[in-house]
């Protein structure tokens, strides 16, 4: 094949995805496939040294039934937080780790999924997807160790409030780092 009808190949290639991405029902599709690329990888676990210190646990959420949830009641276990939001690509394309890690480890493990949407809307994308995860909406300020601008934002926090793992963006939780790091904080 010559060279310029390649390029002529490789511009119409383009070009679609370039419009497929404008078009509204195809560009959320498309991001998140592109995110779950990004997602085949585990998140970084901090060095001891450079891990923050969870200062407070003064944190009120309701779950989906709208029953109140005290974070005060996580404190000396180890927690994973993961901020997030059903319109997000990065968001959903690392939710079937968090999901599958969350089948594992829920009855050790305390996981607060926590979204400000609607719960109606929550509720549709948990349904649609057969999620059973403890989502959860806050209803006081966040702490600030905790405070996020950006989702998907994921935190694993150990027994001592030491946040182990801080990840922002699409991360693979279900993998063997992330598993050995809990295996380890439990132990603790």
């Amino acid at each position: 094949m010559s060279k310029s009808k390649h390029n002529k190949i490789s511009n119409v290639i383009f070009a679609v995805f370039i419009v497929l991405l404008i078009i509204p029902q195809t560009r959320q599709p498309i991001q998140v496939f592109l995110q779950k690329g990004l997602a085949l990888f585990a998140p970084a676990v901090e060095d001891k040294s450079d891990q923050e210190q969870l200062d407070t646990y003064q944190w009120k959420l309701t779950n989906l039934n709208g029953e109140p949830y005290n974070f005060t009641s996580a404190k000396g276990q180890v927690v994973l937080i993961n901020f997030w939001a059903t319109w997000c690509p990065p968001c959903i394309a690392e939710m079937p780790s968090l999901v599958n890690l969350h089948k594992d480890y829920k009855d050790d493990v305390q996981f607060l999924f926590v979204s400000n949407e609607d719960k109606a809307v929550i509720d549709a994308f948990l349904e649609k997807r057969e999620f059973n995860i403890p989502v959860h909406q806050p209803i006081s300020a966040v702490p600030q160790a905790l405070n996020t601008s950006s989702i998907p934002r994921t935190l694993l926090i150990g027994k001592d409030g030491s946040i182990v793992i801080d990840k922002t963006g699409a991360s693979n939780w279900n993998s063997d780092t992330v598993r050995e790091t809990i295996d380890k904080l439990l132990l603790e």
